[in-house]
């Protein structure tokens, strides 16, 4: 399948990309590693007139540690330089093992944290050829008003698959946004809809600058697993995230977080409040799974059954809290 046609922008600096997406909103498309963007433009998901190359905007990348804050994370920052980073995987284990999952070496190297944070929602019936969504009517996502996932409804259930937001909300990250306005930060989970069509709260005339990790959880250990289909390149069909603080051998606090199984990545309802003052054992780990299994809303939007996803939720939640409090166990000895 061939791009479609389309004008390609270079901009060198912030102010420069920030004028071209307040003449072009709504027309236009951004490319930082193009891992996402370039498929989905085969498919005719996307047919913008206009590109914009940010990946020359050497302000938005890098790692910068900042005493008594935490750490700051450029947009354009690869995913390979964030998996190999010794500052993320000792002081923010979790998210560095996140990206460090993300699809294969190549696309690591390409694939920027920005770009994962906003991933387009993804469903067995949206990401496909233009003549596969033709001949099923197409779907609200894109181009009709029918959802095959929940017949009758009018709710786009495509789901997010990022491998690094979830991460990000265990360490209760914060994000940078740039605009014609200036520039507003927010929190990581203020981010995200819910809503599969709709997925993130960034207008057309936006850019995602920054990712901030606090220095409140600089030192939470944390792990994260994902279900795929081939053990490299396929997206999460279902990831989860833990990070967690222990102090005498009790978890003091602790975040788990859920992905590819919902249209946003989400925060375990209960698990935080649970953990607390407890002493890590399987049966703790598997009632948090259990927590888990019930925020899921895994539908069939993957080629895996809804039932199968979450049972895996389950699962996989019971191993990265054992992981985690057994990484701490091992540290501390």
């Amino acid at each position: 399948m061939s791009l479609p046609q389309f004008r390609l922008l270079r901009p060198r600096t912030l102010p420069e990309a920030l004028s071209y997406l307040a003449k072009h909103a709504g027309n236009l498309r951004i490319l930082a590693g193009g891992t996402d963007l370039l498929p989905s433009m085969r498919q005719k998901l996307f047919e913008p007139e206009y590109v914009l190359d940010v990946r020359h905007i050497s302000e938005l990348r890098g790692i910068e540690n900042r005493p008594n804050e935490g750490v700051m994370i450029g947009s354009l920052t690869s995913l390979s330089e964030i998996e190999h980073s010794d500052l993320l995987r000792r002081q923010y284990p979790v998210l560095a093992q996140a990206a460090s999952t993300v699809a294969s070496p190549v696309i690591r190297n390409m694939g920027t944290i920005g770009g994962n944070i906003c991933l387009d929602t993804r469903c067995l019936w949206y990401n496909q050829s233009l003549q596969w969504r033709k001949a099923c009517g197409f779907c609200i996502k894109k181009d009709g008003d029918l959802c095959h996932v929940a017949p009758g409804g009018s709710k786009c259930w495509a789901a997010f698959s990022g491998d690094t937001p979830p991460a990000l909300l265990c360490l209760n990250a914060e994000i940078e946004i740039a605009g014609p306005s200036g520039t507003r930060r927010i929190s990581l989970r203020e981010f995200y809809t819910g809503i599969g069509d709709n997925y993130r709260r960034l207008h057309p005339d936006e850019l995602l600058t920054r990712v901030f990790l606090p220095a409140a959880t600089a030192g939470y250990n944390g792990a994260y697993r994902k279900l795929r289909v081939r053990g490299s390149i396929d997206y999460p069909l279902a990831g989860v995230a833990v990070a967690l603080r222990r102090s005498n051998g009790h978890v003091a606090e602790a975040r788990v977080a859920l992905t590819a199984v919902n249209p946003a990545p989400v925060l375990v309802k209960g698990a935080t409040e649970f953990l607390a003052g407890k002493i890590v054992d399987e049966q703790v780990a598997e009632t948090v799974g259990d927590l888990a299994a019930r925020t899921a809303k895994p539908l069939t939007t993957s080629a895996l059954t809804p039932e199968y996803r979450r049972q895996m939720i389950r699962v996989f939640t019971k191993r990265v809290v054992l992981a985690a409090a057994q990484s701490i166990a091992t540290t501390q000895s």
